[in-house]
């Protein structure tokens, strides 16, 4: 029975040796090309847009973060819109009209943020 496994132990110790592998490459390399030299670019701070807080409880532009959502909103819709577009047919009326609900409801929740001001950058 445990020969069966024995198929899976050689593929696990083959991936942890190439990853040891391939770790240890990549330091001797860095160390020899002298690659890790940070400059002040790559300390910078790049996904949010601003440096970190001294106060939490400063105050900050929300706006960062109403597009993100947007963007989870609208990734999400894609999501949902591809498999419903493969099984079109299968699904019939049902599933069009809940589907134009669906897309109804971003639809006006999309033109609720734009008419606040939210997608407008100052």
């Amino acid at each position: 029975m445990l020969s069966h496994y024995f198929p899976i132990l050689i593929f696990i110790i083959f991936a942890i040796g190439l990853t040891s592998l391939i770790l240890i490459g990549a330091r001797m390399l860095s160390k020899f090309l002298k690659i890790n030299k940070p400059s002040p670019e790559k300390l910078s701070p790049f996904e949010c847009g601003f440096g970190e807080f001294e106060d939490a409880r400063s105050k900050f532009d929300i706006k960062f973060y109403l597009l993100a959502i947007l963007f989870i909103v609208f990734d999400l819709e894609v999501a949902f819109l591809f498999p419903w577009s493969v099984v079109l047919t299968k699904v019939g009326w049902m599933g069009f009209s809940a589907m134009g609900v669906f897309l109804l409801i971003l639809i006006l929740g999309f033109i609720v943020e734009w008419k606040k001001g939210a997608l407008e950058w100052e």
